[in-house]
């Protein structure tokens, strides 16, 4: 029996399917790729059709055993301030937490004199505080005041708020009073979403746990509306499978009917993390790839991110559009940087490009959907890297006319023709690209000679050389299809489920049993929703972990626990001592061996691994006959660098072909650019790897 698995990235220009297919029992290794404009006033009708194009292409229905979604659905929400109507309930007297937060721009230049404050999630009259207080260790101080809540409920629905969020002193020691207030607040209004910050983040410090629980609430019914659109949309089409998945910030899947009061905050990143993942599992796990950086280029940004030693460095607190999210995601940093990125000249009389993008409707003028606007793939057609007549594998032409005149708005304030104007805005694009790598790699200490940039997207390998170029990286890995490969990467993903709980205490104080049964409790809880998934069946995997710090910091450090050690015992907390030890050398340049350690939290990562596409290397060098180019072109980098180049299909390349630049490699779902000065070749996994010559 056939068996198919579909993966789905929605971008801001196209929506990418990939439909991998086996059979027999054996792994998915074959797919095949389509691309359909995507909607962005509503996401899913792009996401259904492509599902009901490939069932009218053969995939028969029953035969599909599985489908993941990356989704902008969420980030997109928060980005255009259009969530829920959201109701927040305090503890009497933590109002000004709201106001206060960390005193800190979280996400912002220090010194920007315009900095304004994001705009609150929830209006100052929507937010009511509530009698009763738990204390530190969780014992009762104040009962709460029960009648107080239902009064809240009810002006608060009266009022239109259909979210809520609740969000008490202490919670994370016992939940006991947020439980008792959600429970009041069902009884008045059952439809609302009603988020616990004890359940959404049961952890210390106050407002990154009440920004986060509130982020949760006022996204729950934009994400729950979305998932049931996508979910009654599989009916009908008579997909009946029940692995039906959509991808977490931290690269793994969650079931696509997960529940939305608690999970949809973990959400902020799916469409970005994908190709991470993809990365991860594909370059570095299955090929030996260890050092990477990913530059996921699409239609509207530039997604940036690190791998090291095989791993995507992650992070357990992120920050989006000045708002704090502290649940765990890859570390990515967006550029308003993508092939859609109006071109634009500033009251300065200098270029800008971004942050606007003409998105999918109408698109750069080149599309021929009546955009106006010099777009970044306007400026690729007019300087030569892009073929107007094989763009998506010659399915849509290109209108080099329309793209023409809209860079022409904007060449004469640049002193400079129309093809000039084009290469300018490209290498504008390329700096500041390249000063993001650059600014995250010296944060993170990461010597970038000694990684290889791997670019995705369907305009990443335009850029790629180019951006390497101006880093020092002297390696570029395009894998075989850079277009779809974030929806690759969502058939290279495990269920992953994060769960953490806080339990401040010196290390040296603590019982081994203690710390056993705090995870063992954690496991206790994700075996149970792994049953409620109808995963009780699979194989599982436990990866344990402690927020530590020396006392008196106001940061941790996560240190896993290693599983050789198994049970929690006087030799493991010795272990984990020096782990944090040698962590926070390698961190902060120093260690304080004699210093007294805290633990801050305990946390679980429980993985339900699942079947994924696993690629099979050639045997042997293939490329026997020497393959001739499809034409040349004239291409431009910059006034001075303009070459008649070969043009390459990279259906013709088979393991073993090398060429050299300058030159242009075109496939269906993207296009390679070889500057000159760098060589190009086909490895065994069929990626093309560009090197830099000294």
């Amino acid at each position: 029996m056939t068996r198919y698995r579909i993966g789905i990235d929605v971008g801001g220009t196209h929506t990418d399917i990939v439909l991998a297919q086996a059979d027999g029992p054996g792994p998915v290794s074959r797919y095949r790729i389509e691309k359909i404009p995507s909607t962005p006033h509503n996401p899913a009708i792009a996401v259904l059709a492509g599902v009901e194009k490939l069932i009218a292409s053969g995939a028969a229905p029953a035969e599909i055993e599985f489908f993941a979604h990356g989704t902008t659905v969420s980030t997109n929400a928060l980005l255009q301030m259009k969530g829920a109507k959201l109701g927040v309930l305090l503890n009497t007297g933590m109002r000004g937490v709201l106001e206060v937060q960390t005193q800190a721009r979280d996400g912002w230049p220090p010194f920007d004199h315009l900095f304004r404050k994001p705009e609150p999630l929830a209006r100052p009259r929507f937010v009511r505080e509530i009698s009763g207080r738990m204390d530190f260790a969780g014992e009762e101080v104040e009962p709460l005041d029960e009648e107080a809540v239902r009064q809240a409920a009810r002006e608060l629905r009266e009022d239109g708020v259909n979210a809520f969020a609740i969000c008490f002193l202490f919670s994370f020691m016992n939940a006991t009073h947020e439980e008792r207030a959600a429970a009041l607040i069902r009884e008045i209004a059952p439809d609302a979403f009603i988020s616990c910050s004890s359940r959404v983040l049961p952890r210390i410090r106050e407002w990154p746990r009440f920004s986060t629980t509130m982020l949760n609430a006022w996204l729950a019914p934009v994400l729950s509306d979305y998932c049931a659109q996508i979910g009654n949309g599989l009916d009908s089409l008579k997909v009946t499978t029940r692995q039906r998945f959509l991808m977490q910030s931290n690269g793994g899947v969650m079931p696509l009917a997960a529940d939305a009061q608690v999970n949809a905050v973990r959400t902020l990143l799916s469409g970005p993390a994908a190709g991470v993942g993809a990365a991860s599992w594909l370059l570095a796990q299955k090929q030996g790839w260890r050092n990477l950086v990913t530059m996921d280029i699409g239609g509207t940004s530039c997604d940036v991110a690190f791998i090291e030693d095989g791993e995507p460095v992650e992070q357990a607190e992120g920050e989006i559009d000045g708002r704090i999210a502290a649940v765990p995601a890859f570390q990515m940093t967006t550029i308003a940087a993508g092939g859609g990125s109006v071109a634009w000249i500033g009251a300065s009389g200098l270029l800008e490009v971004g942050p606007h993008s003409a998105g999918a409707t109408p698109g750069p003028a080149c599309y021929g959907k009546g955009g106006a606007n010099p777009t970044v793939t306007d400026a690729n057609l007019l300087r030569g890297a892009l073929n107007a007549d094989y763009f998506l594998g010659g399915r849509m032409k290109l209108d080099s006319a329309a793209a023409h005149a809209a860079v022409t708005k904007i060449a004469p304030a640049m002193n400079c023709d129309v093809r000039e104007a084009a290469a300018g805005i490209v290498r504008l694009v390329n700096a500041r690209i390249t000063d993001a790598i650059r600014v995250e790699a010296a944060k993170k200490g990461v010597d970038l000679t000694n990684h290889t940039l791997v670019p995705f997207g369907g305009a990443g390998p335009l850029h790629a050389a180019q951006v390497a170029e101006e880093l020092g990286i002297k390696r570029v890995l395009a894998p075989p299809n850079p277009g779809a490969f974030s929806a690759l990467g969502l058939l290279c993903s495990d269920v992953r489920h994060d769960y953490m709980r806080s339990g401040l205490a010196p290390l040296d104080t603590l019982d081994p049993v203690y710390m056993e049964s705090c995870f063992r409790a954690l496991e206790d809880q994700a075996r149970q929703e792994f049953e409620q998934e109808g995963l009780g069946g699979s194989e599982r995997k436990f990866i344990r972990s402690l927020d530590m710090r020396y006392a008196g910091q106001g940061y941790e450090l996560r240190i896993v626990v290693d599983e050789e050690h198994g049970t929690m015992n006087a030799q493991t907390l010795r272990s984990i001592a020096e782990q944090f030890h040698r962590e926070h050398e390698l961190t902060h340049g120093h260690a304080a061996r004699d210093a007294a350690i805290d633990v801050v939290s305990y946390r679980l990562r429980a993985l339900a691994p699942m079947p994924k596409y696993t690629p099979e290397p050639a045997a042997a060098n293939l490329q026997l006959a020497r393959p001739q180019p499809a034409g040349r072109r004239r291409l431009l980098f910059a006034p001075g660098r303009e070459f008649d180049v070969d043009v390459w299909r990279r259906s013709d390349l088979a393991p073993g072909w090398r060429g050299a630049g300058p030159a242009i490699i075109e496939q269906e779902d993207s296009t390679t650019i070889i500057p000159d000065g760098w060589t190009v070749s086909v490895d065994r996994w069929r990626n093309l790897v560009l090197e830099r010559q000294s």
